[in-house]
């Protein structure tokens, strides 16, 4: 077949720090081997893909104009982007869509016609150039819209609830919960019998997780929500956490409660409970310090938490048990849901911009890459 011509999204950081998001054209090549080409149907924006694609970037004082704007990155975030000063960066972690081309590989061949999801990277493109083997292919009647969020978010979820069972809690801690990611995590834990406390930060979203049939569902800014904290702990036993905030106290308030839980009725020790309690950071829905006040003993640990370094400790077994689940529940556990849909050139657009950027819980966009 002939050289398959298509809009993709790009993120170009310059030196002096002004960030361009632009559409480009792009001619992809015909497929070889086990390649196949898609066509791009669906595509969600998490915020994994907001880091790259907008970063820490003002984008409230932007220049917008048709399929571009400019933004100026802070200085203070400079350094950490060295890496990518001057690339033309793709965006978009993963999607779903149909296989239009193949290679002659019969791995390839198999794919032709069908609907597939993958998680390549530049997935905010009309077409993708990707390998037959890192596409699973969609179940007979599901639509790209709900294979598009089939990999990051189910496999997030089940990757807590793997590294909660392999470094032996029994009960694990969830902040934003009320996301899409949360809401997963929330009917995971209900069919796995794991006890689950979820945090969120209003009433509302209290209730959302309360109507999923959650049972320990705390509001953060509620004033009993310290005391409420360790009497859900204390039900639970839960010592491990997943934190999507990032910045702020709340993960040093976590851990202070897991303490107090840990070591009631105890002996005092100054080093504090022997029990282990353990807090990952896997977002950044703020980007302010992680603040850490010292009043959980010494038996802790804070660390980062990311889904493809997981993956390629869990092994493969693991791996295809987990996708597997994934592929089987697409429609019902792992259902995805979305505020918005977008076109490449309207995700561009200040009004869009804005209200994706803001990160809001439970408010999923998705672009549509070959929407008129």
């Amino acid at each position: 077949m002939s050289d398959i011509t298509g809009l993709h999204l790009l993120s170009t950081l310059a030196p002096d720090g002004r960030l361009t998001v632009s559409l480009a054209e792009q001619t992809l090549p015909a497929p070889t081997g086990s390649q196949v080409v898609l066509r791009v149907e669906a595509a969600p924006i998490n915020p994994s893909d907001l880091g790259l694609l907008l970063g820490s970037a003002d984008v409230d004082h932007a220049e917008y104009g048709d399929g571009y704007l400019v933004a100026q990155m802070p200085e203070a975030s400079m350094r950490a982007m060295a890496s990518r000063l001057g690339d033309a960066m793709p965006v978009g972690n993963e999607g779903a869509g149909t296989v239009i081309a193949a290679g002659e590989a019969a791995e390839a061949q198999a794919l032709l016609g069908k609907r597939v999801t993958c998680v390549p990277g530049g997935m905010y493109a009309q077409y993708r150039l990707v390998d037959a083997r890192a596409c699973m292919v969609l179940p007979d009647g599901a639509t790209a819209e709900q294979g598009a969020s089939a990999f990051v978010n189910p496999m997030t979820a089940l990757g807590f609830v793997e590294t909660m069972r392999a470094e032996g809690h029994k009960a694990l801690v969830h902040t934003a919960a009320a996301s899409n990611l949360g809401q997963m995590l929330v009917k995971i834990c209900q069919a796995d019998d794991i006890p689950l406390v979820n945090i969120v930060r209003s009433p509302a979203q209290v209730a959302l997780l309360r109507d999923l049939g959650a049972r320990h569902v705390l509001d953060s800014t509620a004033d009993d929500f310290a005391e409420l904290l360790v009497a859900a702990l204390t039900e639970t036993g839960a010592t491990i956490a997943f934190d999507a905030i990032g910045g702020g106290s709340l993960v040093s308030r976590i851990l202070g409660a897991m303490e107090q839980v840990a070591s009631a009725g105890a002996i005092y020790s100054r080093y504090g409970s022997a029990t282990m309690k353990q807090a990952y950071i896997y977002g950044a829905l703020d980007l302010s310090p992680t603040l850490l006040t010292r009043s959980f003993g010494f038996s802790w640990r804070v660390g980062g938490w990311l889904l493809t370094p997981f993956l390629a400790q869990a092994g493969a077994e693991t791996v295809e048990r987990m996708r597997a689940r994934v592929r089987d529940n697409l429609t019902g556990l792992f259902a995805s849901h979305y505020k918005a849909r977008l076109s490449l050139r309207d995700a561009l657009t200040r009004d869009a911009v804005l209200a994706y950027n803001a990160r809001r819980t439970g408010e999923k966009y998705l672009i549509v890459p070959n929407a008129a």
